[in-house]
């Protein structure tokens, strides 16, 4: 049953809510992703489609996941079930809830290994380990990280302890002052970034890459890769904004408070991408998207360029507080659920989690290395938990949560929860959930499947 407050805790005001939302959509995909189709797909033009479809369908069901677990005040699985069981509909739908739970400790299992990657940069910029190192020798670099488990190891199982740290405390005490903290630190240093990219003499070049009009770029190709990204990029299908949801103060404003939200996400990402691809260009290097953006060529375009090992450093603690930040979130709602279902201590259920989510991402970082010739459906272990979180697990959980609010929840209870004022931006927000929504969602699900069986 809906109860008045969340027995993990609350936010102590709205902001925080929005910082710890961000944290959980500003993750590395940010960094390593975000500068490169934007320059390669439109530009300005690309951006402009990035937030249409952000305001269409992610915002949208963002919406509908903040309505959820703000109504219920509890872990995903029990809110989605009583706004199911409010409206006549079936217990069963709880298993939206379990599947984006699901969903959200796999990636929490393989992105540990990830951020340890991140750490284990931050060090080495720490001590030049990188300087004087070319392309072909960072790369070299990055390939014996992967292939050193035992390192993996230990960088993995530190993430882990240190997300375990921050979750085993109530939310007041843990979430809430973490967030606090480390967000603010993000910008403080995205910032400072920001300054050493405007004295490389490249910042206009990087602008005008970046936010240029180039309509003839924008294909069917680009309309996929916008919508792909505005839905992962806000952590939808994952539970983590019903679970941060069930925190929100009773007279927050839904819609201003979501908006905000997908508005802060993208300027963080183009801010991020400034930086990215000034630096890129300076050190007059390939800019490409994915990890080598990130672990080999930034490396060597950074220690280029005059005090590039402090902006180094600086720019791979950015990239660890942003992982941090993502991983916390991706934890949080399995905590949750394990503390209301049997009744434990935040401490216990966190401890256990992580464990089992630890485990699970030894097994991944030993198949980069040592167990690279065991395959499952011709894969890794880590790369058959990437595709099946990504490509099946995440839109469908979104095309679920679309059609529950829009299709079996009940309206009154939704547009009560939402509060709009104007009734016309009500019926809009429902036809886009509704109708939009699920299509696009549906369609990103079919071209990532299609992709990854035929190409």
């Amino acid at each position: 049953m809906r109860q008045m407050l969340s027995i993990q805790g609350s936010w102590s005001n709205r902001w925080i809510f929005i910082l710890a939302a961000m944290g959980s959509s500003v993750g590395l995909g940010n960094i390593w992703l975000f500068p490169v189709m934007t320059g390669q797909h439109g530009g300005g033009a690309f951006i402009l489609l990035y937030l249409s479809c952000m305001l269409l369908v992610a915002v949208p069901i963002m919406m509908a996941e903040v309505v959820i677990g703000r109504h219920a005040r509890q872990n995903p699985v029990n809110a989605i079930e009583d706004a199911a069981v409010s409206a006549g509909a079936s217990r069963h739908w709880r298993l939206v809830g379990a599947l984006a739970i699901f969903c959200g400790f796999l990636i929490f299992s393989y992105y540990s290994v990830v951020a340890g990657w991140v750490l284990h940069y931050l060090v080495a910029m720490i001590f030049g380990q990188l300087n004087g190192l070319g392309v072909d020798q960072t790369s070299r670099f990055f390939n014996k990280l992967l292939a050193d488990s035992q390192m993996l190891l230990l960088w993995h199982s530190l993430f882990v302890l240190l997300v375990i740290w921050v979750l085993a405390q109530r939310v007041e005490r843990g979430l809430d002052r973490a967030m606090r903290f480390l967000m603010p630190v993000l910008f403080l240093m995205l910032f400072m970034l920001l300054g050493f990219a405007l004295t490389t003499g490249e910042f206009v070049s990087a602008t005008e890459y970046l936010f240029n009009f180039h309509l003839q770029d924008i294909g069917w190709d680009a309309v996929l890769i916008a919508l792909g990204h505005s839905f992962f990029t806000l952590a939808l299908g994952v539970g983590v904004i019903m679970a941060y949801s069930a925190y929100m103060g009773k007279s927050d404003s839904i819609a201003p408070t979501v908006i905000a939200i997908g508005v802060f996400d993208t300027l963080v990402a183009l801010l991020i991408g400034l930086v990215v691809v000034t630096v890129v260009m300076a050190a007059q290097m390939e800019l490409r998207a994915g990890p080598g953006l990130l672990f080999v060529t930034l490396p060597v375009a950074f220690l280029q360029l005059p005090g590039g090992q402090v902006f180094g450093f600086l720019f791979f603690l950015l990239a660890a507080v942003a992982a941090l930040t993502s991983a916390i979130s991706l934890l949080e709602p399995a905590t949750a659920w394990v503390t209301e279902r049997f009744k434990w201590s935040r401490a216990r259920a966190v401890l256990l989690l992580g464990a089992l989510a630890w485990g699970l991402g030894v097994a991944a970082l030993y198949s980069l290395g040592q167990l690279s010739d065991l395959k499952i459906l011709g894969v890794s272990i880590f790369d058959l938990i990437d595709i099946t979180t990504t490509i099946l697990f995440l839109p469908l959980g979104g095309i679920a949560v679309a059609v529950l609010a829009g299709w079996v929840l009940d309206k009154e209870l939704l547009t009560a929860e939402l509060a709009l004022s104007n009734p016309a931006m009500a019926a809009l927000w429902l036809w886009l959930l509704r109708f939009v929504a699920p299509a696009a969602v549906g369609l990103i699900f079919v071209m990532n499947l299609y992709n990854a069986l035929y190409s």
